[in-house]
């Protein structure tokens, strides 16, 4: 019996670069007014959120992947021909075959880069961080960009009171490569279907083709539901990635949740009592929530204006429809 010869990869894998694109157009909460019965107070306390980026007809879930992933790779000091393989994490590009990821990969000059799409909504950013270390450890890559992009202003229902002022588009990526020591911990990951129907799209695309509903196709939520969810749930997810890297909050240097609601940021800091001196990522504030998108963007944001630094421990966790989830602790590039 022929033996395989083992793979070689490297002995451990971290983020090498990050960068972000988000919308020229900036939508404040008034916008949102225009169509919904409410106030721009009600909306800052319900969700922290004061403004917004919506894509115009250019900024396509391709276009934004390929200046955020550009950006990335500068960071990362590294050529396009090198990175092996594309990971896109999206539920808003509408065409489904082929993936947006071979788009990119041809569009940023690699050489054959292996690409895939996926989709895991919020906690996607996450799930292709894993597979990407995988592939790096496991040899098949040296380089592999992992993006969560957006354009869920197309997926949103601006008639809808609990959902229209939540939502944003942009595009976040990171450039994972080969390391000698770790710096990206076991991911603590899953699914809880039987909670599928709290964060969902409306109806199938092939009711709104048949004619049996006239209103295209939105993403909905049971509000409180998910706050419950993603506070006390996720909170003990978290722990586990801090356990299983060895990590205890006293060691965090940076805590970046996916930025769904500010309110479900600041009870899950609560309850998973952070030092003061943790920092938090609020990027929902002026980004809103841009589901697969929203951990590379606020990771970004918070290098850029030195919030957080190269070298910083960094807990960051996904979750969102499915419900699923995906969190680990990272070092900082």
């Amino acid at each position: 019996m022929a033996k395989i010869k083992p793979s070689k990869g490297a002995p451990y894998a971290r983020i090498l670069g990050v960068g972000g694109y988000r919308p020229t157009r900036v939508v404040p909460n008034e916008v949102i007014l225009e169509t919904i019965d409410s106030s721009d107070e009600w909306i800052r306390s319900r969700s922290g959120i004061e403004t917004r980026h919506w894509a115009n007809d250019e900024e396509t879930v391709a276009a934004m992947s390929v200046e955020a992933s550009g950006k990335a790779i500068a960071d990362a000091g590294i050529s396009a021909e090198q990175i092996g393989g594309v990971i896109v994490s999206t539920v808003s590009h509408f065409k489904q075959t082929p993936a947006v990821a071979t788009e990119i990969a041809d569009k940023l000059g690699t050489n054959k880069a292996a690409a895939f799409d996926i989709s895991a909504g919020c906690a996607g950013f996450g799930y292709g961080l894993t597979l990407a270390k995988g592939m790096i450890v496991e040899g098949s890559a040296e380089y592999v960009l992992v993006i969560g992009v957006e354009r869920l202003s197309d997926l949103t229902d601006l008639e809808d009171r609990a959902t229209a002022f939540l939502f944003g588009d942009g595009a976040g990526a990171v450039v994972v490569g080969p390391a000698q020591e770790p710096a990206i911990g076991p991911t603590v990951w899953g699914s809880e279907g039987d909670k599928s129907e709290t964060i969902k799209q409306t109806v199938p695309w092939t009711d709104y083709r048949s004619g049996e509903v006239a209103k295209f196709p939105a993403i909905t939520q049971e509000g409180q539901a998910v706050f419950r969810w993603a506070v006390f749930e996720m909170a003990k997810v978290a722990k586990e990635a801090l356990d299983a890297a060895g990590i205890s909050t006293e060691d965090l240097d940076v805590f970046i949740p996916h930025q769904a609601n500010e309110r479900i940021i600041d009870s899950m800091v609560k309850t998973l009592k952070l030092p003061e001196s943790v920092t938090v990522a609020r990027d929902v504030r002026t980004t809103g929530n841009t589901s697969a998108a929203s951990i590379p963007l606020a990771m970004e944001r918070l290098l850029a204006t030195g919030e957080a630094k190269s070298g910083d421990t960094a807990l960051v966790i996904g979750f969102g429809a499915g419900l699923v989830y995906a969190a680990t602790v990272v070092t900082l590039p």
